[in-house]
């Protein structure tokens, strides 16, 4: 069965949320949400998520699953307001743990961080399965942009996060705390076991050049005939080598700082200080 999937492209920060339907019910969940940040001045709006929250109001949807693909790192997630709008439970995958461990020491933490994932309300595993109404959903561990990186299957459509772009732009990045270029080719291939028929959905587009519109949806079968990173016929070695020789020239997400310590928190704040105010550090050549 197929569900019926609405996107949701947020162009400041190049990210696709999507709301995932059975369409034999009002059973839906939400991949990977957006809290709009504006970091120069600290301030938070929920007009991106409010689209979410709107389009489940009007259709009557009933939200099982808030799903997050991995920690991001170049937005925040808006789980939490979505969840105290319209409900459903804010899952990830399990290796959340060892991005927790990460960055608790980067961010200088402190003992009363948990990191132990239970921020969330479910941590996926290899091979785990869960139900949008008829719809059922399996899991697949897909690391190497983080360890904690997850593809949800759903149906005859495959949620990959950050771990594969639309084919004229590659694959996701591997130099972050944690990532690995081997392990993203594994993991790629994993993904392209699917059905050639198999409908990907990205977490971000970029417009690669010469294309003028952002674009989200691609299959199997294209990105293994055009992907320009790991096309079918490329071998791990190359992979690893331009992988890697790519990272090694690109910046930092503009987010990072406040994405990492928000997300790694399921998309809450901080602990507020005794005046009830939030503060987020910046730690000091440690990225």
């Amino acid at each position: 069965m197929g569900p019926d999937i609405t996107a949701f492209f947020d162009e400041a920060t190049n990210t696709i949320s999507y709301i995932v339907c059975d369409p034999n019910g009002s059973a839906c969940a939400v991949i990977d949400s957006v809290l709009d940040f504006d970091f120069a001045s600290g301030r938070t709006d929920t007009r991106s998520a409010n689209k979410l929250i709107n389009f489940i109001k009007e259709n009557k949807l009933d939200v099982q699953w808030l799903l997050e693909s991995h920690v991001h790192a170049d937005h925040l997630s808006a789980a939490p307001y979505i969840q105290k709008e319209v409900g459903g439970k804010i899952g990830i995958g399990s290796h959340i743990t060892d991005v927790q461990e990460t960055f608790g020491k980067i961010f200088n933490e402190g003992t009363e961080f948990q990191r132990d994932g239970s921020q969330f309300d479910k941590l996926f595993v290899e091979g785990d399965t869960f139900h949008i109404g008829q719809l059922r959903g399996d899991v697949l561990h897909t690391p190497g942009h983080t360890p904690a990186c997850m593809t949800y299957v759903i149906g005859d459509a495959a949620f990959v996060g950050d771990t594969l772009f639309m084919p004229d732009f590659g694959t996701a990045r591997c130099d972050f705390p944690g990532g690995s270029s081997e392990n993203l080719f594994s993991s790629i291939q994993k993904i392209l076991s699917l059905p050639d028929a198999t409908r990907i959905f990205v977490g971000h587009d970029y417009k690669a050049p010469g294309r003028e519109h952002y674009a989200w949806e691609t299959t199997v079968g294209e990105q293994k005939k055009k992907n320009i990173h790991i096309k079918s016929g490329k071998s791990k070695e190359d992979f690893v080598k331009l992988r890697d020789e790519r990272d090694a020239k690109l910046a930092m997400p503009k987010l990072i700082v406040p994405s990492l310590q928000i997300n790694m928190r399921a998309g809450n704040m901080p602990e507020p200080d005794e005046q009830g105010d939030v503060f987020l550090k910046v730690p000091i050549n440690k990225m």
